[in-house]
């Protein structure tokens, strides 16, 4: 195939064109920003206790007195779950009983010599609801539809649901993008988000919260992974790496920060989300502007099209296009040359280069099979530790709206940085450099968690920062490995397993049950996991993109530094072994 960038290298890398895509997918972003983590507001869990009916005849010294007081990580709180029989409290005011409220809580009944423990009375549960604290939230989901004590339960696996949309709308998309186009999903998408975002502000129920909060998963990050596609398609040269590694996940993180504005200034959870469709409607409209991918076009073999864009985007730019801008050869074949040492071993084939490819296509040959796995399961890991961080930010302050702006603030100098090595250093050593980071602080934070609680802050925004700035590589990693004609495909998939990760990530605090720092120690080793994975993968840096699966640079082999490798036997063949680029032969349309 007809190298694309040297095709299109008469548009230049940054005239008008380039910055009217460049800025147009920048606000095509903010909606999937906005709305990621929509799941820490609208499910906060307000300070609450059983609620105490108007009707019921105590007095105010009474009401208080009947909510037990337990100790929680060593400090007195009153319960959530639990209050003193209201019959037994009003027999014992009737009866003319003084409250003496001291350290333990004693209550002595006038005419009556021996003292009756409070805390020895009958409990029972929150009967009549419960009464939520208002202080930083006017409702929640959770205080709307009593996600708490019995039911806290469904907290978690609302969140899980809402990861699970963009679970399945990765596997969807992709597939989708790549056989019908980046813009038509796009557009699809960011609609889906503003409509499903106002949508849920109307839930009835909680069961049908969940299915419209599904749905809006669904479009979220797949928004995203459209978005840097076509980014990574369109521009090329020095502007596809400021476009992929700085300016898109940095209007993200702006996103997430106006986010935690927003439900500062905006504590009740169905006004939130009404607002929360204001990017995306806004949105939809300028996505018109956006132009397909031509390399996309190309790999379809509508090389019409591809060119009609092309010679448009020539005149924004006011530059002269070639005659003839793809062969028709190259474009609409593509070479599959088997190598002689594959067990497949045959002559050289021509396929059509609108062959519609799928899913499964990952897995086809041995090398692309052996670096989509790994792919996977980097993201996954990766995913875990972003996530993990998110979900347990409890260590930072007791402010939830400070602890998640600071958290989302770190990723701003994180995506700056992976930016600056993006631009000049090897995808290897950038990956490993900044995830190594991330992975030590997050070792380093069980031992000052108790002692330090400022070195525990600056230690989880350290690892907060490793993390972001490893998975803003990690992005532009995989849009260079992964070929045109599945790139789509190939990176809704990564996001896929992403979502598998997040999914996990709100029950991670569980394991703290068996030993309180098991959550960082996986969340830890996780990152060390990606870090060796990372190892095997080949090298993109400053390589062209690959067009086609055969194009693909190989796995790295593992090898240990004290076995030298025994060289090939020359049986006549090891000079065209050797030929590097390997010949190919092209055969062209009459």
């Amino acid at each position: 195939m007809q190298a694309y960038e040297e095709s299109v290298s008469f548009l230049g890398t940054w005239g008008p064109f380039q910055r009217k895509v460049f800025f147009l997918l920048c606000l095509a972003t903010v909606p999937c920003g906005y709305n990621s983590l929509c799941v820490i507001f609208l499910l906060a869990t307000p300070t609450h206790h059983c609620h105490i009916p108007a009707h019921v005849n105590l007095s105010q010294e009474w009401i208080q007195a009947s909510i037990p007081v337990q100790q929680v990580d060593g400090k007195p709180e009153r319960s959530s779950c639990s209050r003193y029989e209201l019959d037994h409290l009003q027999n014992l005011s009737a009866m003319g009983a003084s409250l003496s409220l001291g350290q333990n809580q004693n209550l002595s009944i006038l005419g009556e010599s021996p003292e009756v423990l409070l805390s020895s009375l009958k409990q029972e549960g929150c009967k009549d609801g419960w009464t939520y604290s208002t202080e930083d939230y006017q409702s929640t989901v959770v205080t709307e539809f009593n996600l708490v004590c019995n039911d806290q339960w469904k907290q978690p696996l609302t969140s899980l649901v809402y990861f699970l949309g963009g679970l399945c709308g990765c596997f969807i998309s992709g597939q989708i993008s790549d056989k019908f186009g980046r813009k038509p999903v796009l557009l699809g998408t960011i609609a889906m988000i503003g409509v499903y975002s106002g949508a849920v502000a109307f839930a009835p129920s909680w069961p049908i919260f969940i299915v419209l909060f599904f749905m809006l998963g669904l479009g979220q990050l797949t928004s995203y992974i459209t978005v840097f596609i076509l980014g990574s398609e369109i521009l090329i040269g020095p502007a596809r790496v400021v476009c992929s590694s700085l300016c898109l996940p940095f209007t993200f993180v702006t996103a997430t920060v106006l986010l935690s504005g927003t439900a500062y200034v905006v504590p009740n959870w169905r006004h939130l989300s009404l607002i929360m469709t204001v990017p995306s409607l806004a949105c939809v409209p300028l996505c018109w502007l956006l132009p397909e991918s031509p390399r996309w076009l190309v790999s379809r073999g509508r090389l019409q099209e591809a060119e009609l864009l092309l010679r448009s985007a020539a005149l924004e730019n006011r530059v002269e296009p070639p005659h003839v801008i793809f062969l028709p050869a190259s474009a609409r074949t593509s070479i599959e040359c088997l190598d002689p040492h594959s067990e497949d071993n045959g002559p050289c084939t021509v396929a059509s280069a609108s062959q519609s490819l799928g899913f499964w296509d990952l897995l086809r040959t041995r090398n692309i099979r052996h670096i989509t796995l790994m792919l996977w399961l980097i993201w996954f890991s990766m995913s875990v530790s972003y996530y993990g961080l998110a979900f347990n930010m409890s260590g930072l302050s007791r402010n939830l709206f400070l602890n998640y702006f600071l958290v989302s603030a770190v990723e701003i100098p994180a995506y700056v940085m992976s930016w600056l090595a993006a631009r000049s250093l090897p995808r290897h050593l950038s990956f490993i450099s900044f995830t190594l980071l991330g992975a030590l602080a997050l070792f380093l934070i069980p031992i000052t968690v108790h002692s330090h609680p400022a070195l525990t802050m600056f230690l989880v925004l350290l690892g907060k920062f490793g993390i972001l700035a490893g998975i803003g590589m990690l992005y532009v990693y995989t849009g260079e490995l992964s070929p045109t004609v599945i790139r789509n495909t190939a990176m809704s998939s990564c996001a896929m397993f992403s979502r598998v990760g997040s999914c996990v990530s709100p029950y991670l605090l569980q394991l703290a049950k068996f030993y309180e720092f098991l959550p960082w120690i996986v969340v830890g080793s996780l990152a060390l996991l990606s870090v060796l994975l990372c190892v095997f993968l080949p090298e993109t840096f400053r390589q062209p993109l690959p067009d086609t699966i055969e194009q693909i640079a190989l796995a790295q082999r593992f090898r240990w530094p004290w076995v030298s490798e025994t060289p090939p036997r020359d049986n006549g063949n090891s000079a065209e072994e050797h030929t590097t680029p390997p010949e190919i032969i092209c055969t062209t349309y009459l």
